[in-house]
């Protein structure tokens, strides 16, 4: 059997974790491949919400195995009470969660480093979450880091110590202050927790299940306009959010992939600083805000919104070699006047859909396409005949625009609030 990848097209918080629940049922495995506690997938479990930021969204399967592949950086006391949150609504994931030994690990010094160094831009911030993910992808590539099958190794202590020195040697060149007796009670004891459970070789344990005839569903964190390489640089997160991060984050060769759903608001959002060509400021922003309740699932920040960018989606479509496009939160546009699609970028006079190399400071006017708003969607819907014209032309549209199947629309946060053609 082959993989199928479900990621991000935008900057992230496109909906994904609840697209990943719906399709889950298909499949045997879901898989984190890269990012960290910076990630939070929103789900609805039993008339609960609840956000996971390591565990895979296939949490609520019970047929399913989890799988946090070594793409990924894990904070071992966030993981320890996302699992404690599971246990406490009768989800014992404990059987069914595997853990890679060359996922790399988030240590105290790590968030400490990343604190200090977002406060030391001042207002050339970034846009971090503060959970210590950038440093320890620095780590990783500068084969410092410590991975979680170091904990099972006997010197795991003087590993741990080694690193620790020189995070506090680095933290003499910020004036930043900071505790860390505390973070490192916290953390040990949360190591003690995770070795309980499964730690796998991650690449053998899935070519296994493959050669099984098992399936296997990706799941990318973040958004693909993010990625370190191919991102709003240096507005990016640390890792690689792209199709191609599932090679590095699973250990998967790129003729298994077969699938690749790409999700997208209907709109557009965006925390932290960077470019947004498509942002709305003002009064129309707020009303955007508060009509998708815009705020981080990780840091409760306030997202930037704006209209969907086609330049943007068709670049993100090109670099992940999408085959199926699924649209979120159509519902949020219910109620407005009028509804923009930008259609084309105008850089020194001329209309484009390229991404210029610096997007961050090259001035661009966006040019729109206007559509009506639908109103009001009935929902259970049993096909795409049954939502209101005015939505099902938008979709239409966006299918020509971009040359790409809309497979899956959701009308609202629960998973029957779902269309699939």
């Amino acid at each position: 059997m082959k993989v199928d990848v479900l990621l991000g097209l935008q900057w992230g918080d496109e909906g994904k974790g609840k697209i990943v629940d719906y399709l889950a049922e298909n499949y045997q495995i879901v898989a984190r491949f890269q990012g960290g506690p910076n990630a939070g997938h929103t789900l609805y479990y039993q008339g609960k919400k609840i956000v996971l930021h390591t565990i895979p969204s296939g949490v609520f399967q019970p047929h399913l195995d989890n799988v946090i592949g070594n793409g990924v950086v894990i904070d071992p006391v966030v993981l320890k009470k996302e699992i404690e949150t599971l246990n406490a609504m009768d989800v014992d994931i404990c059987p069914r969660l595997y853990i890679s030994r060359k996922a790399h690990l988030i240590l105290p010094t790590h968030k400490i480093l990343d604190q200090a160094s977002e406060q030391a831009k001042g207002n050339e911030k970034i846009g971090s979450t503060l959970r210590g993910i950038g440093p320890a992808y620095m780590d990783k590539t500068g084969r410092n880091g410590l991975r979680i099958g170091d904990i099972e190794t006997a010197d795991f202590s003087e590993k741990y110590e080694k690193l620790r020195q020189k995070h506090l040697h680095l933290l003499k060149l910020y004036d930043f202050s900071f505790s860390l007796e505390e973070l490192e009670t916290t953390w040990f004891e949360a190591i003690v927790f995770l070795k309980k459970f499964q730690l796998i070789d991650a690449e053998y344990f899935i070519q296994e299940r493959l050669q099984k005839g098992e399936r296997v569903l990706a799941e990318g964190a973040q958004g693909s306009m993010l990625d370190i390489e191919f991102g709003t640089y240096p507005y990016v997160t640390s890792s690689n959010t792209l199709t191609s991060g599932v090679c590095q984050g699973l250990g998967i060769a790129p003729t298994q992939i077969e699938r690749v759903w790409g999700v997208s608001k209907a709109y557009c959002t965006r925390v932290g600083g960077g470019p947004f060509p498509t942002e709305l400021f003002g009064e129309e922003g707020e009303a955007l805000r508060a009509a998708g309740n815009e705020f981080g699932a990780t840091t409760g920040r306030p997202r930037r919104c704006g209209w969907i960018d086609l330049p943007a989606l068709k670049y993100a479509i090109m670099l992940n070699g999408a085959t199926d496009l699924v649209i979120t939160k159509a519902d949020v546009l219910n109620h407005l006047q009028e509804i923009k699609v930008g259609t084309h970028y105008k850089i020194g006079g001329k209309a484009t859909q390229k991404l210029p190399y610096d997007i961050n400071t090259t001035p661009i006017e966006v040019e729109y396409t206007n559509f009506k708003a639908w109103g009001d969607i009935k929902t259970p819907i049993e096909s795409i005949g049954d939502l209101p014209e005015a939505l099902q032309g938008y979709v239409a549209f966006l299918e020509k625009e971009l040359d790409i199947p809309v497979s899956i629309i959701s009308v609202g946060p629960e998973r029957n609030q779902l269309v699939v053609k």
